[in-house]
């Protein structure tokens, strides 16, 4: 029997990734199995029109679902510029949408407060009386202090660290975030961190990654020319492209000469710090064979994970969207053993790296990429235990039939003290 879930995604777009691609597809999994009111903000509208008269063989879906539209009025957000205020718009977004439901007049069965996936900012839904999921929520941890020094300067690591005291301050000291945790009836955490940081015993914790991607049709590349090393992302500190450059540059130059024409560098991606990396690209001599593609559409993104031998991404981030589209292609990950890309990657792959110093670093991402390429049968077995892990955890039907069990645990006549819901 299906319930009515009220699902609010701030950021829910069908036509980009992140925060907002996860907002989207976890409305359209939510409606295989259960009636959705989706509530988002409004410049989202026309983008989901689009796709809602661009898709009509998605009407079955589309039945399921109802959109609402949310935003304060234009002329009293005219300060929300910069990361910051955007997330202080986020916060009051949320605080001010119960209210703003409660004169729908809905008739709902759970609430989800689905996104943004910090679990530094509160929900409100709890306002609404009924049983409440909140998440998936995570944060990003600390960047290993000798990872951001060495190439970003005190700048970076300081602007780092007062975030860091920011999310502290809100965990420590922010009632609304207590209550939060204690009346939602399930919190998702994305990651072991993020369940470490939350959960105190309660029992209503889980983990549950946010991210998740489509399955791809005959994924894994059998053949290929020449060894070919892909990383997407911002270039920022967080993504650690210093050390994605250095480690290739350590194993290019262990390579035999007619090995060097065939292997290449492939840096997808935009940001502050993209012309530091191209100075690092020209001083380590691996500039020929290093290319460095602006943000493309997501349409153009599958011809370079088919062509991918290795994705390298020794990210410091708590999740890790390209890690599992990488996975979706089959191709091997190589990343941190962290929280975050590496408890996305397969438990048998032998290609995370344990955190240490700075060059010990280097040389065992450079070690990682020299056994996948001299070791074919490794590669073999790397890829298709990435195809096998993302198809079991990490595609998107998969995550939807995990989001329907949990909803279907949860009994809508009960609200968050334990007492009868009359209305």
């Amino acid at each position: 029997m299906r319930k009515t879930i009220l699902i609010t995604a701030y950021a829910m777009h069908p036509y980009k990734g992140s925060e907002d691609g996860i907002g989207w597809n976890y409305v359209i999994q939510a409606a295989r199995f259960n009636n959705i009111i989706a509530v988002t903000r409004c410049n989202n509208k026309p983008a989901i029109e689009q796709f809602w008269a661009e898709n009509p063989q998605v009407s079955s879906t589309r039945q399921h679902i109802q959109m609402l539209y949310f935003d304060w009025p234009q002329w009293m957000i005219f300060w929300k510029k910069g990361p910051l205020l955007a997330m202080l718009y986020f916060w009051v977004w949320q605080f001010s949408l119960p209210f703003w439901l409660m004169r729908q007049s809905l008739s709902i069965d759970i609430a989800h407060n689905l996104n943004f996936h910090s679990n530094w900012t509160p929900s409100f839904l709890w306002l609404l009386g009924k049983p409440l999921i909140w998440g998936p929520v995570g944060h990003h941890p600390k960047i290993p202090r000798q990872f951001i020094l060495k190439d970003y300067g005190w700048k970076a690591f300081l602007q780092d660290r007062i975030l860091w005291i920011i999310k502290n301050y809100f965990w420590t000291f922010d009632p609304f975030l207590s209550i939060s945790k204690r009346l939602a009836s399930q919190v998702l955490c994305i990651n072991s961190e993020s369940l470490r940081q939350l959960d105190k015993g309660r029992g209503n914790f889980r983990i549950m990654p946010a991210i998740a991607s489509e399955p791809i049709l005959h994924p894994i590349k059998k053949d290929h020319t020449g060894f070919h090393v892909l990383s997407i992302g911002r270039f920022v500190p967080l993504k650690g492209f210093d050390m994605t450059i250095r480690a290739f540059a350590r194993f290019f130059k262990n390579l035999k000469p007619e090995e060097q024409a065939l292997s290449t560098l492939t840096l997808v991606g935009a940001g502050p710090f993209e012309n530091q990396l191209r100075s690092l690209i020209n001083a380590e001599g691996i500039s020929a064979n290093t290319h460095i593609i602006p943000w493309m559409p997501r349409a153009e993104l599958p011809a370079l994970y088919r062509k991918a031998s290795a994705f390298l991404f020794p990210s410091h981030e708590g999740a890790g969207m390209v890690v599992i589209e990488a996975m979706s292609y089959g191709v091997p990950v190589i990343c941190w053993n962290n929280c975050g890309p590496g408890e996305s990657t397969p438990p048998l792959s032998t290609l995370r790296v344990n955190y240490g110093a700075y060059e010990q670093g280097v040389k065992d991402f450079a070690q990682r990429l020299q056994v996948l390429q001299q070791r074919p049968a490794l590669f073999k077995r790397e890829s298709e235990l990435a195809l096998d892990h993302f198809e079991k955890q990490y595609s998107w039907p998969a995550r939807g039939e995990q989001l329907a069990a949990i909803y279907q645990t949860l009994s809508p006549s009960l609200n968050w003290h334990g007492a009868r819901v009359t209305n």
